[in-house]
Formats: structure tokens, C-alpha cells, sequence
């Protein structure tokens, strides 16, 4: 009797058989024919080398190739143009050269581009004027002597044939090299990072975490309501500061004046003056718990984000609300700024990212790609860009725009918090405890680290909620749910020998969402 299967299981099953046929081709380079190649390249050749294809070639590339007629596998006719005169120079594609003056030109710092005329009059300006006068000899000729000796005025070119057409060149790869699939550069070595003191004290989850600018202290937040300022150095607690009646979600320093700010799942966002450890402001507006905030790097200039879908923009002297920036459909998670426009980005729990203008409180970019709720947005301190963390993946992107960059797989969990060096190092943070190490440029995880938990605590209370680096980014502190705060370092004794980089330069296959 033959079993029947829903329609469901029957797709499946054919989509698997599909994937089983052609899983062994995928990404394999399709063969190369012969003859194909050779009718592609000449009509290459002739496209975008037709004006200087006549041109007489070089006695010395002549000599190497043992004639005129050897170098050209095309088949392509060598035009004798000036015969009984001294021939100057050859134009027959690009040149390699190094890319600055004084390079040794090697493999890998040779640049093949056409250098327009007058690049190529300030790079002779640039050398000096014996190295100028040997290279005479080997340069291409300009753009104008190309036109003027193939008797065209340099005004009146061919439509379809613009100097930029001629100024076309790959940076490694010119236009008749077979192009290789790319693969993921060499990750900058980072020493790993090993936990070295567990501060306890909160009686409850340690939610937020920000080191003042000084350097001196670092202050917490927790689900126990209370704000606690410790000594960075030892570890000791300074002082405890109590006002708000539910969670603490977030705190951060004023670098522009001495000024603390809160917020919590109560609504409320203070400002505790730390002269006088007092709360001298109230922010009132936001409709539910606020889960984030962040100061502006140049201007007096407070930024909230809330479970009421919304991120507002208040002044921090007159406690004014300047903008609602209102278009996300559930909680706004996090939110951050910085000088440069976009001066406003947040994270929500309805999977988007949001890039804002600040002038005028209106969304800049909607970015989309994230499938589930975007917890943490971090931004990097020397490039211009940023990265999010969700359950799905953390992906990094380009400023202005939002341009996606590259995906960082492998941290699955839900992650509440990245934090990122000026050396590159990304941590990500999640909530079973788990803290992945990565570097930004390469997207490679060079180290994973998962704290036990302090004694007396269950291991289902393992989870980092937030975390940061000094601000001499030699230390990395994480608030955990186990109620403690701990404090990592990098390994002085870990060298590239003892710690290798275990990489492989494998074809990537990033996706595009």
C-alpha cells in the first residue's frame, strides 16, 4: 500500500533531492572554454584598446618576446606605424606601477590603472628627476598624444569612446585578467581576553553599564533600583544612589558637564548632578518603560527610546521634548548618536534599524533586513560605520546611507549588547550568557567566552545584558544577570605562537540579507 504524503512533506522532499544534486557544485567556478575566451577577449581587446591597437611596441618588449607578433595570442594584426624612426613608447593595455613614490613595485603593491594626462604629469612632478627621466622611457603615452597620433583631435572623440573609457582599469585585475571568486582577507591577530575580577553588590540584574569619561569610575543600573558608581581601579563600590521605583535600563556620563543620566522601566528619565548626588531633573513624555538612552557628542542634546514605539529628543537644560521621532511599530530597544549625520540611529523590536535627521525629527533610511528584533546598535569609534545585533545575525553597515557591509554569523542566541574598540575588536554580548569576540574588518570570531555564573546562583541566570569597554579600551566590562559585573583583560602572555589564528581563506558566501 503506498503512504500518502501531504503536499507539504512532497515539496520538501523534492527540494531536498534538488539540494542533495547540485550541493556538491555549488560555488565551484563554471569551466573555462577555450574558444569562447579567445572571441571574448578579442572583442574586448578591440572595445576598449581599439585606438591604441596600431601603435608600435617597445624595443625592449619586443626583445622579451622574441618578435612582434609572438605577444599577441589574438591573432591580431602588428601595425609597423613608424618604421626607421626610434620607437618611444607602447600602449597595449595598463602598466603596472607601485602605488606611491618610493614603493618597491611587487605583487602585492602594484596598481594597474590608466593614469589620465594630467595624473601622470603630477606623478612625474611627484619623482624625482633621475627616476622621472628613466621612466620616461616606459610610461604610456598620455591621452591626448593616444588621440593626436592616431590623428583624432583630442575635442572631437568617437561618441561611444570617452577618456574615462580609457582611464578604465581593475586595481589588480585589468580588463583581460580571468577574475577569481573572493576570498575573505587574513584577520588582524587580537590577543585573547580573559575575565580577571567579579564585582558583586546589586541585589539584582545589572542592567546598563557606562565608564565615565575620566576613567576613574564606571556606574551600573539594576533591576534591584538602585544606580551604584564603582572605583574602575579596584573594583570597590563609591556610592549608591536610589529614585527610581522599577529597573534601571540605562545610564550614561555627560563628558560636557557633571551630570548623570537615567532611565528606567518606570517611565521616569533623571539627572543626578554628581556634585551633590541628587536628582536636579526630571524628562517627562515617554508613555511606557524607557530601555535607552544616549547623549550627543557636541550639542546639550538627550536621546530616549521607549516601549512606546517611540525615540524622543529632549534639552537637556530646559527639560523640553524638541522632537518625537515617531514611525517604529513596536518597542524601540536602543538608540544611539554621534556628530556626523545620521546623528540619531535606533534599534527596534520590530526588526528595523532607523537613521535619522535630527534637524528635522524624520527618518533618513528604514534599514530591513534584520527577520527578528534588533537589541543593540554599536558604532565604531574611527570608521564611519556601525553594527547591530539580533537573534538572526549581527551585521555591519556604512554610514551615511546605511549601506550593508558584511554579516557576522554564529553567535546564536539573543543578543542584548555590542561593544566595539579602536582596535577592532567587536563583543557581543547575549542573553544564555555567551560573549563572542570578532574582528570588525575580517567578520572572523576569534574567541568565545561563557563566565560561570557566582556561586549561589542558578546556571539559567547566566546572561549578559550590557557591556562596554574603558576608555582606555584595555578593560571590557559586562552586566550580567547573576548580579555581578565582570571585568575582563587582554592576555599579555598570549602571543600569535601561542594563540594562533585558525583561518582558512575559504570562498565567502555572505548573504545579502
Amino acid at each position: 500500500e503506498v503512504q500518502k504524503h501531504s503536499v507539504h512533506t512532497l515539496v520538501f522532499r523534492s527540494l531536498k533531492r534538488t539540494h542533495d544534486m547540485f550541493v556538491a557544485d555549488n560555488a565551484k567556478p563554471i569551466p573555462l572554454d577555450e574558444e569562447s575566451h579567445k572571441v571574448k577577449m578579442a572583442v574586448k581587446l578591440r572595445t576598449e584598446y581599439g585606438s591604441v591597437l596600431h601603435m608600435p611596441t617597445l624595443k625592449e618588449n619586443m626583445r622579451e618576446k622574441g618578435g612582434p607578433n609572438t605577444g599577441d595570442p589574438y591573432g591580431h594584426k602588428q601595425y609597423s606605424g613608424n618604421q626607421g624612426q626610434e620607437l618611444e613608447y607602447l600602449v597595449t593595455g595598463t602598466h603596472p606601477y607601485p602605488p606611491g613614490p618610493g614603493v618597491a613595485l611587487t605583487a602585492d603593491t602594484k596598481v594597474q590603472r590608466m593614469p589620465s594626462e594630467s595624473a601622470a604629469q603630477s606623478l612625474a612632478v611627484a619623482l624625482p628627476a633621475s627616476q622621472s627621466r628613466a621612466d620616461a622611457n616606459r610610461t604610456a603615452a598620455g591621452v591626448g598624444d593616444i588621440y593626436r597620433h592616431a590623428g583624432i583631435s583630442e575635442r572631437s572623440q568617437p561618441p561611444g569612446m570617452s577618456v574615462a573609457m580609457v582611464e578604465a582599469g581593475g586595481n589588480k585585475n585589468s580588463a583581460l585578467m580571468a577574475k577569481k571568486a573572493p576570498t575573505m582577507p587574513k584577520p588582524q591577530w587580537h590577543p585573547p581576553w580573559k575575565l580577571y575580577r567579579v564585582i558583586s553588590g546589586h541585589l539584582g540584574w545589572v542592567r546598563c553599564i557606562a565608564v565615565e569619561p575620566g576613567n576613574q569610575w564606571f556606574v551600573t543600573g539594576s533591576a534591584d533600583r538602585t544606580i551604584k558608581i564603582w572605583d574602575l581601579a579596584s573594583g570597590k563600590l563609591k556610592l549608591s544612589l536610589t529614585g527610581h521605583i522599577s529597573t534601571v535600563r540605562g545610564v550614561i556620563v555627560s563628558a560636557r558637564s557633571p551630570y548623570l543620566f537615567s532611565c528606567g522601566e518606570d517611565k521616569q528619565v533623571k539627572c543626578w548632578d554628581l556634585e551633590y548626588n541628587k536628582v536636579i531633573r526630571h524628562y517627562h513624555g515617554h508613555l511606557s518603560a524607557v530601555y535607552g538612552l544616549d547623549l550627543h557628542p557636541t550639542i546639550d542634546v538627550l536621546v530616549t527610546c521607549s516601549r512606546d514605539s517611540t525615540a524622543r529628543i529632549w534639552d537637556v537644560r530646559t527639560k523640553a521634548s524638541v522632537h518625537t521621532l515617531s514611525g517604529h511599530t513596536n518597542a524601540v530597544a536602543t538608540v544611539k548618536c554621534q556628530a556626523a549625520e545620521p546623528q540619531i540611529i535606533t534599534g527596534s523590536h520590530d526588526t528595523t534599524i532607523r537613521l535619522w535627521d535630527l534637524v528635522a525629527g524624520k527618518t533618513r533610511v528604514t534599514l530591513t533586513n534584520h527577520k527578528k528584533s534588533v537589541r543593540a546598535v554599536v558604532l565604531h569609534p574611527r570608521h564611519y560605520t556601525f553594527a547591530s545585533g539580533s537573534p538572526d545575525n549581527i551585521k555591519q553597515w556604512k554610514f551615511p546611507d546605511g549601506n550593508f557591509i558584511q554579516n557576522l554569523s554564529g553567535h546564536n542566541a539573543i543578543i542584548n549588547t555590542l561593544a566595539v574598540n579602536s582596535d577592532g575588536v567587536l563583543v557581543s554580548g547575549a542573553d544564555n550568557g555567551t560573549m563572542h569576540l570578532w574582528d570588525w574588518r575580517t567578520g572572523y570570531n576569534f574567541q568565545r567566552v561563557h563566565a560561570a555564573v557566582q556561586p549561589g546562583s542558578l546556571d539559567s541566570e547566566s546572561g549578559i545584558f550590557a557591556c562596554v569597554f574603558d576608555q582606555s579600551e584595555s578593560r571590557l566590562l559586562t552586566a550580567e544577570a547573576d548580579k555581578t559585573i565582570k571585568v575582563y583583560k587582554e592576555d599579555e602572555t598570549a602571543t600569535e605562537e601561542t594563540h594562533p589564528v585558525s583561518w582558512k581563506p575559504e570562498i565567502i558566501k555572505r548573504k545579502r540579507f
